[in-house]
């Protein structure tokens, strides 16, 4: 679907409009392509906590330029800030110093990300400076423009080696619709990551699992992490079968045609994966369904199906999974929840409660996990598919235009999302939410 405002706006007449009308003025944002550089430009660090040292090299590993130094007339493409070594709240100021020169110089869709030492593991007058960084980054966030991304990144002690991947992530177009958001690295015992050899295709040698694969946003998941070397196998209802079976050919990868609410699904699924695959390291649960109705008018089987679909299909596929250890050593489990899950909708009493419950599963099992296995999910905001094209315009303009980059995602979006927690860089980074929304205003 076209964002026929954006394209507007673009226009010599759409400018004057948007100028003297003060309307929303959406920046085209940059998105990864395949043998791209993750970063087109150079990016300044700065800060003097634990990883400071560090980070020049990291950079250096992914093909990334950096500089400590800045100079008068140069662009640039984004800036790291270590804040790590903030402990009090007068020191607060060196974010003022280090970044208030630098915001006019960078380039279109910059990338700023600030890293912290989680709040929860300092005490006193640091835990006050750690805390303090949320506030920062999220406002920030929705001052920056250009299509430009601010992300706080808390990094426990002892994980500064696992950082890499999401760095990665972050600072490159892969995270074109992720602004607002705070990640924890390290934050649930794992605080290492194992090498990866390949930045380009990280995945190569992983079998990865989606469910709802045949179409949209499942569509666009299977087809990234086939990108990155996943070989994929994607699971959708019997009616999808035709579709599913031609985009797994075009992806050299397996299909599975059930409903994943069926009684035997779950022992289904993880018979297919142990006897053509081994075994899996990457389940991605994407299926999920809408049958939206206000309370007071909402049947049992409107509530049924939903919860059924996006929650305890879900849950059933993943204990089965667990107990039968197909799950292989640093997989990785990726739940789609929704920002109806944090902030509800009207009308969708029962969706916003399966995708809450899908950050309860992230909640209940990420201390449980054996073998440095992670969960986390995505939390897409206002996605442009097919099933928003059939919203009426107004409500569908509005939702495109509540969030920092006054624009919708797409599909990909939520792919490079998930392409980055399941890369097996990113094996410290479990039990988080983040919002694929591009800092929705609605829902912290």
């Amino acid at each position: 679907m076209t964002d026929h405002y954006q394209g507007f706006t673009a226009t010599a007449i759409g400018k004057l409009v948007v100028k003297n009308l003060g309307l929303p003025d959406p920046t085209r944002l940059e998105r990864y392509t395949a043998g791209a550089p993750l970063v087109d430009g150079t990016i300044v660090v700065g800060g003097s906590g634990r990883l400071a040292g560090s980070l020049p090299g990291v950079l250096d590993t992914l093909g990334i330029a950096s500089t400590a130094a800045t100079t008068d007339g140069s662009t640039y493409k984004g800036l790291v800030f270590d804040a790590t070594g903030l402990t009090d709240s007068t020191q607060l100021r060196a974010l003022r110093d280090f970044f208030t020169p630098k915001l006019r110089s960078l380039t279109t869709c910059p990338r700023v990300v600030v890293l912290g030492t989680p709040p929860e593991q300092v005490r006193g007058a640091e835990r006050v400076a750690q805390r303090a960084l949320e506030g920062f980054t999220r406002s920030l966030g929705k001052e920056i423009g250009r299509g430009g991304t601010v992300q706080l990144v808390y990094v426990a002690d002892g994980a500064e080696a696992a950082a890499t991947s999401t760095l990665a992530f972050l600072l490159s177009p892969k995270s074109a619709y992720v602004s607002g958001q705070v990640i924890r690295i390290g934050a649930h015992g794992t605080t290492a990551a194992p090498e990866v050899a390949d930045w380009t295709r990280p995945l190569a040698g992983r079998v990865t699992l989606v469910t709802g694969a045949s179409r949209g946003i499942g569509e666009q998941i299977a087809r990234v992490l086939h990108r990155d070397g996943a070989t994929v196998v994607g699971v959708d209802v019997p009616q999808l079968a035709d579709e599913l079976q031609a985009l797994t050919k075009e992806l050299d990868g397996d299909w599975l045609a059930l409903d994943i609410t069926g009684k035997d699904a779950p022992q289904r699924i993880a018979h297919h994966l142990k006897e053509k695959h081994g075994g899996v390291d990457i389940v991605v649960h994407n299926a999920g369904i809408t049958r939206d109705k206000k309370l007071a008018n909402m049947g049992e089987e409107r509530w049924d199906a939903v919860i059924a679909v996006n929650l305890t299909a879900p849950e059933r596929i993943t204990r089965e999974l667990l107990e039968q250890q197909l799950i292989r050593t640093h997989g990785a489990v990726v739940g789609v929840a929704s920002i109806a899950g944090i902030a509800g909708n009207v009308g969708q009493t029962n969706y916003a409660a399966s995708k809450a419950g899908v950050i309860g599963l992230v909640d209940s099992l990420a201390d449980e996990l054996p073998d440095g296995i992670t969960i986390n999910a995505v939390a897409p905001g206002f996605i442009i598919t097919q099933m928003t094209a059939a919203v009426p315009f107004a409500t569908r303009e509005v939702g495109q235009r509540l969030n920092a980059l006054a624009q919708g995602g797409l599909p990909v979006d939520v792919a490079e999302t998930v392409a980055w927690y399941a890369s097996p860089g990113s094996s410290a980074v479990n039990g988080n939410v983040v919002r694929v929304c591009g800092q929705m205003m609605l829902g912290a």
